[in-house]
């Protein structure tokens, strides 16, 4: 172990605060969780821990002890960055050729129909 600051490091283990810094207050850790290898990580809950070592130990604790998880990510929820800005996450130019599917058409002839005043053709028999 050395030490670094105010904190302790472990080669190999987790950062945990030096023994000086620890204060007790709960802060709020998020917890993702991968089932088997190859799906993707998902947020599994959050777990209340003084420090990032003891977070590490709730997590495996409530989302690893029976074997449903094979990987955890454990993270600080102070850490997280939050991206909120409309014009960022939803562009004003329709964009939807880009995606896999296209454009859905069924929903765009619909309207057009119901502005034209005409039914549904009947399928060819």
């Amino acid at each position: 172990m050395t030490e670094n600051g105010d904190r302790m490091i472990d080669e190999g283990g987790p950062v945990a605060p030096a023994a000086d810094a620890i204060t007790g207050v709960l802060e709020p850790y998020e917890v993702f969780r991968q089932e088997k290898d190859g799906d993707p990580m998902r947020h599994g809950g959050n777990v209340m821990a003084p420090d990032a070592e003891l977070a590490l130990h709730y997590a495996r604790e409530m989302f690893g002890r029976r074997g449903e998880s094979i990987r955890l990510w454990v993270v600080r929820r102070a850490d997280i960055a939050v991206l909120e800005d409309l014009d960022l996450l939803q562009p004003p130019l329709d964009r939807s050729f880009k995606k896999p599917g296209g454009y859905v058409m069924r929903d765009k002839l619909a309207a057009a129909r119901e502005r034209a005043g005409t039914a549904k053709p009947k399928a060819r028999e």
